[in-house]
């Protein structure tokens, strides 16, 4: 396959692939067309072709598609064929859950440590992390091979945060900050605005209810 340039639009329905095609595998369904992909996951058969032609295709004509084989190339792609190593910073709520979600491990996703300013926090345990202070990040980061850190934190630090990890050698950073973060371009950012999701929905909720109004004036 050539090198070329993957757009968002396609990156961001992988998952979601990767999603389905583990339910189906789960099923013990070995084959699947991309027309009954499209009627379980709502995205037409032709623009599944197309997501997948990106990276090759995966199928045979009238033949669609093998969902074990498929499921482990997109986990490929999604660099879910190797281990993550994680950290979070910022033991609060969110941190705490998402310390707790199980299904994380199941990826290949190993929350290592947890860090906080808050001494209180100080030896807390979440799943058998300790809650660590902010002093020792660094040179856990180095001694741990950390990939990823997950930010829980105000804005108001996220920033300064941020530029320490990337001092660090960190690969990706998760963010929760309500800040959008400017680091080195080799390094990795997916924000992750929880407010913006909302607002997302009350939009689709407004637009349905203007709808319905309109059918009935009409």
């Amino acid at each position: 396959m050539e090198d070329k340039e993957i757009s968002q639009a396609v990156i961001s329905r992988l998952p979601r692939y990767f999603r389905y095609l583990g339910e189906l595998k789960d099923e013990g369904i070995e084959r699947i067309s991309s027309q009954e992909l499209s009627d379980i996951m709502k995205v037409t058969a032709s623009q599944i072709r197309q997501d997948f032609n990106n990276f090759g295709g995966f199928g045979q004509q009238g033949y669609g598609y093998k969902v074990e084989y498929l499921y482990e190339e997109i986990g490929k792609i999604l660099g879910l064929d190797k281990k993550h190593n994680l950290i979070i910073i910022g033991a609060g709520n969110l941190g705490q859950a998402l310390a707790n979600y199980m299904n994380f491990e199941r990826r290949g996703f190993l929350f290592k440590g947890m860090f906080d300013n808050n001494p209180s926090l100080y030896g807390k345990k979440i799943r058998e992390m300790e809650v660590k202070p902010m002093e020792e990040l660094s040179d856990f980061v180095k001694d741990n091979n950390i990939d990823i850190a997950v930010l829980t934190i105000p804005k108001t630090s996220a920033v300064a945060v941020a530029e320490q990890l990337v001092m660090d050698g960190i690969k990706g950073i998760w963010n929760f900050a309500h800040v959008d973060l400017n680091v080195p371009k080799n390094i990795q950012v997916e924000n992750v605005h929880l407010s913006d999701s909302l607002m997302k929905l009350t939009y689709n909720i407004n637009r349905y209810e203007q709808d319905g109004n309109h059918v009935e004036n009409g």
